[in-house]
């Protein structure tokens, strides 16, 4: 592992006692406790995740928002200071470059929030883009450090390292961020996260980042392992690049429709108008499974009368439900809510139907 990079929380991790793995070029903390008390500490108090691997791109410049606009799917114009959008960025042939968060700091300064595993060719991509606007693109990634501190009592956590005088973080909305002190230092703190249990993403300098973490630590907040922020973003139906959408993948079979606005000119506009207009030959759906076993990415889905319709992206036991969960491209015929499926799990097929996200409406 001593060619994989490390984060300024790694010491912290073993200290801790975490199960570190690769993850996309890092060395990153799967587990701590477990991934199932990580979980449900999450979804009932408060837990914290390094996602320190995430890329940071700076724009700025007179045609930000112009470039933003044709860059990205969803509508940069409707962004106010301090607001954040999520959207995708189409590869001009159908697929996804990257899924992202737009930050908009002034009308001509943005951040770039992008997944770890894609930052080198999202930043190729962007670069490419750019060379038509006015537009000054700058790698930040190295310069930040990220906890991910999630739950729905992250506010009553982060409140005492906030600076007085300084905004309370729980009149944010959804979605919303601010510049302000942590323990004195810049940061950056939004309304953020990818498990569906409310809380922040502090993006801070990495010199502040072991102090930050050991602050939260002695509050008694859990840290939490990528394992669980998985399950969690599951139960969601939020989608993981690399899983659930990728290069080949579109937005609209996607359930990605609601960040691709055609209101603008953006890369692939036509391309995706049309299959909007057709109605996608695939959609992602949903499966709970009705018996015993575990859906896997890779797994085949079925019809009833045995013939293929489909593949499992990404699946897990939902620690907070109960039962198999799993999301799946599949046949548009047969993408109806409580359609009976099957899906092929070792050499049995397990019953399992359709069911809207997010999968914890099922609780």
């Amino acid at each position: 592992m001593s060619d994989l990079i490390t984060t300024a929380f790694y010491f912290n991790h073993l200290d801790l006692g975490a199960k570190m793995v690769p993850y996309s070029g890092f060395s990153m903390p799967v587990s701590y406790a477990g991934l199932k008390e990580e979980h449900n500490t999450v979804r009932n108090d408060v837990g914290m995740f390094d996602v320190s691997h995430m890329g940071e791109f700076r724009v700025s410049g007179p045609q930000a928002e112009d470039f933003l606009q044709y860059l990205t799917s969803n509508d940069v114009s409707a962004l106010f200071d301090g607001k954040i959008q999520y959207s995708c960025m189409p590869n001009g042939h159908g697929g996804i470059v990257d899924d992202l968060l737009v930050y908009r700091k002034s009308e001509e300064e943005f951040f770039l929030v992008v997944n770890a595993g894609n930052k080198d060719k999202d930043w190729v991509w962007a670069n490419k883009v750019a060379e038509n606007f006015d537009v000054s693109l700058v790698d930040e990634s190295d310069n930040w450090s990220l906890i991910a501190l999630q739950g729905p009592n992250a506010t009553d956590k982060l409140l005492p390292l906030i600076d007085s005088g300084a905004s309370n973080p729980g009149d944010l909305k959804y979605y919303t961020f601010t510049e302000t002190k942590v323990l004195g230092h810049d940061c950056i703190v939004s309304a953020t996260g990818y498990t569906g249990a409310g809380g922040y993403e502090i993006y801070m300098p990495n010199e502040a980042a072991s102090s930050i973490w050991e602050a939260l630590i002695d509050l008694g907040v859990s840290p939490c392992g990528l394992g669980a922020r998985d399950t969690l973003r599951m139960e969601m139906g939020f989608c993981l690049y690399g899983n659930d959408i990728d290069e080949t993948t579109n937005p609209i079979e996607a359930g990605l429709g609601w960040i691709t606005k055609f209101n603008k000119d953006f890369i692939d506009k036509d391309r995706l108008e049309s299959i909007k207009s057709e109605g996608p030959t695939r959609k992602l759906v949903g499966l709970k499974i009705l018996e015993r076993g575990i859906p896997r990415k890779g797994y085949e889905v079925l019809n009833e009368s045995g013939d293929i319709i489909g593949q499992i992206t990404s699946g897990t036991m939902s620690p907070t439900l109960g039962i198999g969960i799993g999301m799946a491209y599949i046949d548009r015929e047969f993408s109806k809510k409580e359609t009976p499926v099957k899906v092929q799990i070792r050499n049995k097929q397990i019953a399992a139907e359709v069911v809207r996200f997010p999968f914890l409406d099922l609780a």
